[in-house]
């Protein structure tokens, strides 16, 4: 659970590039999953009311080379999706961009919440034919590389 306000995006960016690094994903999918979260909160954010809370969740989970990102919120006048602006348009892209990363995404209804998830390949290195181990062991060099934001 973060706060409704514009800076639990970074603070949500973080944790989620840090659990991933720790897990040994791939930087590039590590990039990914934190741009598919930036967008399902932000458009949380502008679009949605809080919880009843006062509040917005935020969630994964990463299982079998996959990881699933999810955004609860209070739901708002319209249903989440992906639009097609045009070329002079200043927004509208943020669900696209999600569409184009995630192998899937949704949005699902809970009385008066609504979360959209989407669900993105994060698999780690393979060491001699293998995954590496859960914790990063095998990718320690990259994690302390990279840099989360």
């Amino acid at each position: 659970m973060l706060p409704y306000e514009l800076s639990s995006v970074a603070v949500a960016r973080q944790r989620l590039c840090s659990d991933l690094e720790k897990w040994g994903v791939y930087e590039a999918a590590i990039d990914d999953a934190v741009l598919v979260v930036s967008e399902l909160l932000s458009n949380a954010l502008r679009h949605a009311h809080p919880l009843p809370s006062g509040g917005v969740g935020v969630a994964w989970r990463w299982t079998d080379g996959h990881v699933e990102v999810a955004v609860s919120d209070g739901g708002a006048a319209t249903e989440p999706r992906a639009g097609r602006p045009t070329l002079s348009s200043l927004g509208g892209r943020g669900l696209g961009i999600v569409e184009f990363l995630a192998e899937s995404w949704g949005v699902r209804h809970e009385g008066d919440v609504t979360t959209v998830w989407a669900v993105l390949h994060c698999p780690q290195p393979t060491v001699n034919g293998h995954h590496s181990a859960s914790g990063g062991s095998g990718n320690t060099e990259v994690a302390a590389l990279r840099e989360c934001g």
